[in-house]
């Protein structure tokens, strides 16, 4: 009979990335609006900008870390 191995690394190192993503977007959105209402902005272009700048950063993360290595 095999025996099943219960490793719940891989479930708690993607609650962890998603705990990150959570954090990071609330602090990007609070700092959207934070410079948004310092630089006068009528439209919401920092809030729109950093959300937009942390998604794409932490893809290229879950892109390198899930990349075979060389």
């Amino acid at each position: 009979m095999i025996k099943e191995r219960k490793d719940n690394s891989l479930l708690w190192k993607y609650a962890g990335f998603a705990g990150q993503l959570i954090v990071a977007l609330g602090i990007a959105v609070f700092l959207g609006i934070k410079t948004d209402g310092w630089l006068g902005f009528t439209m919401p272009v920092a809030v729109l900008i950093f959300p937009l700048a942390v998604i794409s950063a932490l893809i290229y993360k879950v892109i390198k870390d899930t990349a075979p290595k060389k």
